[in-house]
């Protein structure tokens, strides 16, 4: 009951009573990436008169973040290939880091030297000159 009143209210908790509903209509699942993200085309892969092309969508696992979705989904997502990341076989090569979502603000985020988050302060290096008028 639960899961269904948070579908109803919500819209950044996976998907919605009409998005459920026009995946179940329109809808022809592709595939699913490493973090529980399910990828959908248009049934048939018909194409929609009002796009030109063929209309794809993602229901997120947990929160809608659409940094969480994979560089190989991403290129399928956005019609830079037509090949979805199941149907090819990619290996990734050994100086490739896996994917991570956007870190900004949490405790993981990239904080640079200097920063006051990091909890130190910049040091001069004597570099720098004030300007005076």
């Amino acid at each position: 009951m639960k899961a269904f009143l948070l579908q109803i209210f919500t819209w950044w908790n996976g998907q919605t009573v009409g998005t459920r509903f026009f995946t179940w209509r329109k809808g022809e699942r592709v595939g699913a990436d490493q973090f529980g993200n399910t990828y959908y085309r248009s049934r048939g892969g018909a194409v929609d008169p009002t796009l030109g092309h063929e209309r794809r969508w993602v229901i997120y696992k947990g929160e809608a973040d659409a940094s969480m979705i994979p560089p190989g989904w991403h290129g399928w997502m956005h019609h830079r290939t037509n090949v979805a990341p199941p149907q090819e076989t990619y290996t990734p090569r050994d100086w490739e880091l896996a994917h991570e979502g956007n870190q900004t603000g949490s405790v993981n985020a990239y904080r640079p030297d200097g920063s006051i988050l990091a909890g130190q302060q910049a040091t001069g290096k004597g570099d720098y000159q004030a300007w005076t008028p």
